[in-house]
């Protein structure tokens, strides 16, 4: 667009359900975009971060709402936490729709059993800019999971132009955040451990020991895209379970750390339960490690982490905006020898492997574990694909395929 703004995957959810329900509640990491994007939507804004605004929201909440003209956009609710139930009060009132933006960068209050919300606000995550929107791919095309559904993985075609390990990397460690992926390549890194160092130091609440909390964030960096015991990572940050608990809620309320559990059923045996740890933007990683695309290329370990984590991301992003309501999960078994790195649950009856690979020509024995998985499900699985940093789309098997990362977005 002429004014530089990038479309996001949640526009034409947010244009559709606004016209449909009266209130939004737009929620994400800071620094995402969402005050930017909410604003497109609205008429009016609410910036509840101006301490003037806040205070007044705060006091006479029903007052400051009346007689605004709608769509309002109502920016970091949390910092005046009352103005919540005025917009609770005034959808209760008059129902319409398109009435209200409500954006938040923290999880922790949506919670407490005090939460006016329900049954009010429809909660919609917005997460970092993913590839297909920084490159400008027609976002009106179906997400990448919606079209392996329905067409299958012979339908993926080999992208044109696609970009090599490195060029895959330098996408990684440009990050989500609108600022960072504006600064200068020189100055990104800056800009992340600065993002981190604020995140520890101002925005937690309850971390009483910031040095200690930026430890054990490294120590999940380190891990991201692993499925580790809780014990391994606090005696690594030489932490207590109790502090670690509190660490992780602390990072999941703040949408920079995620969980994405494992996969189960009765058709398979002996599954391991641990979930898979991510650091949501492989800029954090990069952040809190000081890693460079010269250092990922020199070690394996973290480049798959980070390619991993990349994926993850893309993903993520696109849950909300297809039609097949995906849930993402990951699988192993429990002695280690078979895993899928992310497993697509469509339905109770379908679902979708993948395998990352930081190969530019995987063979058919980088698909053994999606081979597996097909032969024990049947027609449950839909297909499998194995994501790869090379130029071509090519068959592996019966219903599974190699296909450069960048597929995801082509």
């Amino acid at each position: 667009m002429t004014d530089g703004y990038l479309p996001r995957i949640v526009d034409g959810q947010l244009a559709a359900l606004l016209a449909d329900f009266p209130a939004v509640l737009l929620v994400g990491p800071r620094a995402t975009g969402k005050t930017t994007t909410g604003t497109r939507h609205a008429t009016t804004i609410l910036r509840l971060d101006d301490p003037n605004e806040a205070v007044v929201a705060n006091s006479v909440p029903d007052a400051i709402l009346r007689g605004l003209r709608e769509p309002v956009l109502i920016d970091e609710w949390h910092l005046a936490p009352a103005i919540l139930g005025a917009v609770k009060r005034a959808v209760d009132t008059e129902r319409g729709t398109g009435r209200f933006i409500v954006t938040g960068s923290v999880h922790a209050r949506l919670d407490e059993q005090t939460w006016p919300g329900t049954g009010r606000l429809i909660e919609v995550e917005m997460h970092g800019l993913t590839a297909r929107e920084l490159l400008g791919a027609d976002l009106t095309r179906p997400p990448f999971i919606d079209r392996v559904a329905v067409d299958g993985v012979d339908a993926i075609a080999t992208p044109s132009d696609p970009p090599d390990l490195r060029g895959y990397l330098e996408l990684a460690l440009r990050g989500g955040f609108p600022e960072a992926v504006r600064a200068p390549d020189h100055h990104r890194l800056d800009w992340a451990t600065s993002y981190l160092s604020q995140l520890f130091t101002r925005d937690v609440e309850g971390a009483r020991d910031p040095e200690k909390l930026r430890r054990y964030f490294e120590v999940l960096t380190l891990n991201t895209a692993g499925a580790v015991t809780d014990k391994t990572v606090f005696d690594a940050a030489g932490i207590n379970k109790k502090t670690a608990d509190a660490y992780d809620t602390l990072l999941r309320n703040l949408y920079i750390t995620s969980m994405t559990p494992a996969w189960y059923s009765n058709r398979l045996k002996r599954l391991a339960q641990l979930p898979k740890r991510y650091v949501l933007d492989p800029l954090l990683v990069a952040g809190a490690l000081r890693l460079t695309v010269d250092g990922l290329m020199r070690d394996g370990n973290m480049l798959g982490r980070v390619l991993d984590t990349f994926v993850a991301a893309q993903l993520r992003a696109e849950l909300a905006a297809g039609t097949e309501r995906p849930r993402l999960f990951h699988l192993r078994d429990q002695n280690g020898r078979r895993e899928v790195d992310i497993l697509v649950e469509l339905d109770v009856n379908r679902v979708i492997g993948i395998e990352i690979k930081a190969a530019g020509a995987p063979r058919r024995e980088a698909a053994q574990h999606l081979m597996w998985l097909r032969d024990e499900l049947g027609d449950r699985f839909v297909g499998g694909v194995v994501l790869h940093t090379g130029p071509r789309t090519y068959p592996l098997d019966d219903r599974i395929v190699a296909a450069p990362i960048s597929a995801l977005w082509s």
